[in-house]
């Protein structure tokens, strides 16, 4: 998030596109709720009904894979009728010409055309996100797991900029994290092309660094994203995985192909907390202690570096993760004697510039948001208020044209599926599926409209079956106007009848990112 927590208090608007906030971050979704009920302003960008729309001023409902279409019909309302912040983008960005040429072609007519939304509400959003005065972007994987992930956030990135709204309280691109610390986890260099703190593996300066401090050659080749890796294990390039805290079995787009992947490994390795699908077919399972058994941090979705303190042992042999690797790493050969999570902390300080002036003594009490360069520096809630990341200081405006998505309806495969998260269960159900309020869901239901059940004699409860063209799931039918007609939304959790029989392995050529949210499938009902 380029804004801290506090400043969602301070939006006058609220865009809230691909998130459906109250279920997949409550906590925020409950701040958003509030704000809406005290007068502000929400805007609501989703296919499906989800709970914020009952709070909003208004509900764009475009169709899936229509999002770049409908930013750019925004900026297009927006440059017409000189709502933007012309002082900000003359004197904080560059490229602008070539956003307003781009847009100009995307008038409320065509936008409704493809998006299905009716040009007078196009404009009247647009209005209003533009005049805020201070406005808020929101929004997660309904944005980023497409084929076009990466021109979505770009979209929304040239509309904040267009209109000024960055740098101060109130305002901001805010993608709302999907796990707990993968913030920190990507600050710490888990992707494949980066070090920590986000130099570049084939950067010379960046290499010499590492040599210096750690006495290691850097590959000079970026690493494969978590698809390639099971493409490359399903063809055999890859004999042996290590993964931990994940259950791709379960989460990874394609389960039919992840399950050929795996097997296909001479070796894998899973580190977690529970028996997941996927550690069912490790060859070994190393046990790991769960975030209340440990010590350590964590660096949420607003960039807060946060201290997490052991509150309970540790079961039987389960270890916490960094106790683990650095078992691993001194079988392997690695100099390392570290002897807690502060001492690993003071050598990430020492490798990361954002990091440079955190230390356990600084947030014994409170969290810091990076970049923090200094020991004196009280940390950043609130990006770009001077100037952004780029060497020249200024925004970089990045038009984008709207591309279809990987795959539509058709004759033989006529209604959309989509998949996603529900308040009662997180992720792949290895914890909520152990706990009390997991148990109010137990199964997969797929919700269907109403009028795609009258025409299919479905009735609630009855058993639906999905087909796309990886597989099929089957599940209860829950009746329901949240999805338009001619889609299902189907959750992802359910590891026994995994929606993710349906998703391609799709993904945005740049994030390599899959596109779960669109599925061309069949429905009927099961006998």
């Amino acid at each position: 998030m380029t804004n801290d927590f506090a400043s969602i208090k301070e939006a006058d608007v609220m865009l809230v596109i691909g998130s459906n906030t109250t279920e997949a971050h409550p906590v925020i979704g409950s701040w958003i709720k509030e704000n809406a009920q005290q007068g502000k302003t929400l805007l609501v960008c989703d296919p499906r009904r989800i709970e914020l729309a009952r709070y909003a001023t208004k509900h764009l409902r475009h169709r899936s894979g229509s999002d770049v279409a409908l930013l750019n019909g925004l900026m297009h309302v927006i440059i017409r009728e000189e709502l933007y912040d012309k002082a900000f983008v003359e004197e904080r960005t560059e490229n602008f010409e070539a956003l307003r040429a781009l847009v100009s072609s995307y008038d409320p007519q065509r936008v409704s055309e493809i998006t299905g939304i009716a040009p007078q509400d196009i404009e009247e959003a647009a209005r209003l996100y533009a005049m805020g005065p201070n406005s808020a972007i929101f929004y997660t994987m309904g944005i980023t797991q497409h084929t076009t992930g990466t021109d979505n956030v770009r979209s929304i990135a040239n509309l904040a900029m267009l209109c000024g709204m960055l740098g101060r309280p109130g305002t901001g691109v805010n993608p709302l994290r999907g796990q707990n610390n993968v913030q920190g986890a990507c600050d710490m260099g888990c992707l494949p092309a980066t070090v920590p703190g986000y130099g570049k593996v084939g950067d010379p300066a960046v290499r010499e660094k590492v040599k210096k401090l750690w006495n290691v050659d850097l590959p000079q080749g970026k690493g494969l994203t978590v698809v390639k890796m099971l493409e490359a294990a399903g063809c055999g390039d890859i004999k042996g995985l290590y993964i931990m805290g994940e259950n791709p079995m379960v989460s990874d787009a394609d389960s039919n192909h992840v399950r050929r992947s795996l097997e296909n490994l001479d070796f894998l390795v899973v580190q977690d907390i529970f028996l997941t699908e996927t550690a069912q077919l490790a060859d070994v399972v190393l046990p790991a202690a769960c975030w209340a058994e440990k010590d350590g941090t964590f660096t949420n979705t607003m960039r807060a570096v946060q201290r997490v303190r052991q509150a309970v042992r540790a079961p039987g042999q389960a270890k916490a993760d960094w106790e683990i690797l650095l078992e691993l790493g001194k079988r392997c050969g690695a100099p390392w004697d570290f002897s807690s999570p502060s001492e690993i902390f003071d050598d990430v300080a020492r490798f990361v510039p954002s990091y440079a002036g955190i230390s356990y003594a600084r947030i014994e009490e409170t969290p810091i948001s990076w970049p923090c360069p200094a020991p004196d520096h009280p940390g950043t809630p609130i990006l770009h208020g001077a100037k952004f990341a780029r060497p020249n200081g200024k925004g970089f405006f990045t038009p984008c044209e709207w591309q279809a998505p990987h795959e539509w309806p058709d004759e033989a495969y006529p209604f959309l599926a989509s998949t996603g998260r529900l308040l009662y269960h997180y992720h792949t159900m290895s914890m909520t599926r152990r706990s009390a309020p997991g148990e109010f869901i137990s199964e997969l239901f797929i919700e269907i409209n109403p009028e795609d059940a009258s025409s299919l004699a479905v009735c609630p409860g009855d058993l639906l079956r999905v087909t796309s063209r990886r597989g099929t799931v089957e599940g209860k039918a829950k009746i329901t106007d949240r999805v338009p007609p001619m889609m299902v939304f189907v959750p992802f959790h359910f590891g026994e009848t995994p929606a993710n029989a349906l998703t391609a392995a799709a993904i945005d050529p740049t994030s390599e990112t899959p596109a779960y949210k669109i599925s061309a499938v069949r429905v009927e009902k099961a006998s």
